[in-house]
């Protein structure tokens, strides 16, 4: 019985941290420095000064990219999202993983007391 109860535990310190999470982004963001191809521009100089930093953010809904060009300011509040986003997935692993192990056990118990 300690076992179960370590789960139910575990599960329930999980549920916590979960509400203690912000909002949260999927999606990815990217620093960007870049050429814009102009002759005698200062990017095509040699050695190149790239205009930048851009920040983009990407996502992909039902199998397409959606792309958003940020502020720096924009991408450093998006960077915190994307983290509890990460977070987010992870702690519902661990649910998911705890959450079989917890219910197998009580369905074998259920098997074991009917005599199966």
């Amino acid at each position: 019985m300690a076992k179960a109860a370590d789960t139910t535990q575990a599960y329930e310190g999980l549920k916590v941290a979960l509400g203690q999470l912000g909002f949260a982004r999927p999606g990815s963001l990217a620093r960007r420095f870049v050429r814009c191809g102009k002759p005698g521009c200062r990017c095509m100089a040699d050695p190149p000064t790239l205009h930048g930093p851009y920040y983009d953010w990407t996502y992909k809904v039902q199998g397409k990219s959606v792309a958003m060009r940020l502020t720096e300011e924009q991408a450093q509040r998006c960077a915190i999202w994307l983290r509890n986003h990460r977070r987010l997935r992870r702690l519902v692993h661990k649910m998911e993983t705890l959450s079989l192990k917890e219910t197998n056990r009580i369905l074998h118990a259920i098997a074991e007391h009917r005599g199966e």
